[in-house]
């Protein structure tokens, strides 16, 4: 499975297809001793891939910032804390984990108490929810806040995948949240965007999407790297996704090399794969929700809020403001960190 050609082959074809489909959518108090619940994850793929790969030797990033675990129904859930002032939780998309906030984590925790939260079963959250759709998701995220975390009301800001959970947060417990954040995804819904419409904005969703195939074809370290790689590229600023031609990632070496380390763990890249496939159930379940009426903003990529407004309005009583990240394809808060924290902090801090 390792040799160059095989590697070189699959890496080609993945730009191949994405040149024919690529589309234009895509608190705890600083200082406190954290007491985990269930262990953290351990030697993986390689002799340092730990939870704090990439964190354990940031002087200044461990001064601010503590990971703790918590068991949550039979799954490990992690979440990266630091800050002082209300609740903050931020959700992650794919292909990504917590890390999507190390560059807006420092400013936010200025004013809030943050936790960056890997999703079940993704990023060093280990053990498998009962299912990938956004509305079980968010019963997971729900239970983490209210019985771990003893967070009663929160501000909540997600992206990507993160954002379907997060919209489905807000649906089941409007309550329980003081400002909503949702960051570059059109929702899935019967009226407004079917899954299998959804599935042909881009060559991605529709691969992710097969039953076994990704795993079959994405299957070793080295893929995975040439797969997310050319992903984040695609739909970074400039990429092929918006219409131009980009060849380099946003992202460091570094940066991607700790989305490797989760992302090669077989079970982890899975369950990655099944957001996509649940996206029918997701489709259902959005349709269902009444209109939410937490206060929210969205944020999209430069060029798509044309696309994505008209899925996330007609099912939000309360969006105050939509507004395109300058200078940002889909990774806004690593793209244009500083925009974001602007937008985020207007609006909760109000």
């Amino acid at each position: 499975m390792t040799t160059t050609p095989k590697r070189v082959t699959r890496r080609q074809a993945l730009s191949a297809a994405a040149g024919l489909g690529a589309g234009t959518l895509l608190g705890i108090p600083l200082g406190t001793k954290i007491t985990t619940t269930a262990e953290p994850s351990g030697e993986a793929d390689g002799a340092t891939s730990r939870y704090d790969d990439a964190t354990r030797d940031d002087i200044e990033f461990n001064r601010l910032f503590e990971h703790r675990f918590d068991e949550v129904d039979g799954v490990s859930m992690h979440a990266v804390t630091g800050g002082q002032g209300p609740g903050m939780v931020l959700l992650h998309g794919w292909p990504q984990s917590w890390y999507a906030w190390r560059d807006v984590l420092p400013a936010l925790a200025r004013h809030h108490t943050v936790y960056a939260v890997d999703l079940p079963g993704l990023g060093d959250s280990t053990g498998t929810p009962t299912g990938f759709d956004k509305k079980t998701l968010a019963t997971y995220v729900h239970s983490l806040v209210q019985d771990h975390l003893r967070l009663d009301r929160i501000s909540l800001v997600a992206h990507d995948f993160g954002a379907g959970v997060g919209f489905q947060y807000a649906a089941q417990y409007p309550q329980s949240v003081h400002r909503y954040v949702h960051m570059d995804y059109p929702l899935p819904s019967t009226e407004h965007l079917p899954a299998d419409q959804y599935r042909g904005f881009s060559w991605h969703m529709a691969f992710n999407s097969q039953p076994s195939i990704p795993e079959r074809i994405v299957d070793d370290p080295d893929d995975v790297r040439d797969y997310l790689t050319e992903f984040y590229t695609q739909v970074a600023h400039g990429g092929s996704a918006f219409g131009g031609d980009r060849t380099e990632p946003p992202f460091s070496a570094a940066r991607i090399d700790e989305y490797l380390r989760t992302y090669s763990r077989p079970e982890v890249l899975s369950n990655g794969f099944e957001l996509y496939r649940s996206l029918g159930q997701d489709q259902i379940d959005n349709s269902a929700a009444p209109p939410i009426a937490v206060p929210t903003i969205l944020l999209t990529a430069e060029g798509s809020l044309s696309n994505t407004e008209p899925t996330v309005a007609p099912l939000l009583d309360e969006l105050r403001s939509a507004v395109e990240i300058p200078k940002a394809g889909h990774w806004l808060a690593e793209e244009n960190a500083e925009a974001v924290v602007q937008e985020v902090l207007a609006f909760t801090t109000e």
